[in-house]
Parts: structure tokens; sequence; C-alpha cells
């Protein structure tokens, strides 16, 4: 019955700032705020000893599927769905700094819906702001992921609460 606060940390958002979950439109750069849930992990690298989350690792053939039109829309496609285009869609591998560890968020997740937007992840900082996602730096990441159990949310948003617009 009771939320508490069991660490806060500085994170890049989407290079078009932060936008209410059920306000966002895929493809414009912003980052949901909202509390989400982390229906598992993933990375490119071994998870960390003591990661308690579903950990699922990145092969080359490991795609997160954006495609509005395919079956697999905002799911973890291995190999990649026969419906969804690779242009409208993440080759997990091809991000080996981002994607060394990550989480999915359930941001449009459980339910999808087309054009909300999909792979809003949380994982480790690349050079400079998201196209959506949130991003810690890679110890951040790395203490995260032994810190998470199932059930752990992640809340995004401005410090005083707010979920205006903001310019990273």
């Amino acid at each position: 019955g009771e939320w508490r606060a069991r660490g806060r940390a500085a994170a890049r958002f989407g290079a078009g700032g932060l936008v209410e979950g059920t306000r966002r439109e895929q493809g414009t750069n912003t980052t949901p705020t909202g509390l989400f849930g982390l229906p598992f992990a993933f990375g490119n690298e071994a998870a960390p000893k003591g990661t308690r989350l579903a950990y699922r690792p990145v092969t080359p053939d490991s795609w997160w599927c954006e495609d509005n039109a395919s079956r697999a829309y905002n799911r973890w496609s291995e190999p990649r769905a026969a419906d969804c285009r690779a242009e409208e869609s993440e080759r997990l591998a091809d991000y080996p700094v981002q994607y060394a560890h990550a989480f999915v968020t359930d941001f449009n997740y459980r339910h999808p819906v087309r054009g909300r937007g999909a792979g809003i992840f949380l994982h480790v900082n690349g050079k400079g702001a998201t196209a959506g996602c949130v991003s810690v730096p890679a110890v951040t990441m790395r203490t995260l992921l032994r810190w998470a159990r199932p059930g752990a949310k992640l809340v995004v948003g401005t410090e005083d609460g707010g979920t205006a617009v903001t310019r990273y």
C-alpha cells in the first residue's frame, strides 16, 4: 500500500524530450513518462552476477520488431519475423555499447497500440540523447540489474514529478 523510492539515477531521455505515455507517438524521439514494469532484461554481454530478472543473451539474430504492420510489433524476434521489415526494426547486436545490458519496459508492451511506440528500453548510455529510451551509465545499469527483482517498477519523469515535455 505504500511506494518507497529505492534509488534515483541521472538519466538521458529522447532527443524530443518527455511526453505523457498515452500521448506518445512513434517516431517522435520522445520518452514516455509513467510507471513501467520490467518484463525481462537482455544484453550483448553476460548478465552481471546477482541478476534476478529473466535475462536473454543477444545473438546475431536477435531483433526488436518496430514495424507497425507486423504481428511481432513491439516484441523480441529471433530470428526476425518474416512480416517484420528490417528497416523498421532494431537488430540488437548492432548496438554493443547501448545494449551491453538493458531492460525491456512494459511501455506499450502488454497490449501494444500500433503507432504509440516500440522498443522503449532502459539501457546503457550512448553518445547522447536516445530515440525514446531511457539510458544510464554502464555502472548504474549493472547496479540496477543486481537490484531489480520480478515485479520491480521504473518511474520515468522529472525530479519535481512533472510530465511536461522538456528538452534534453
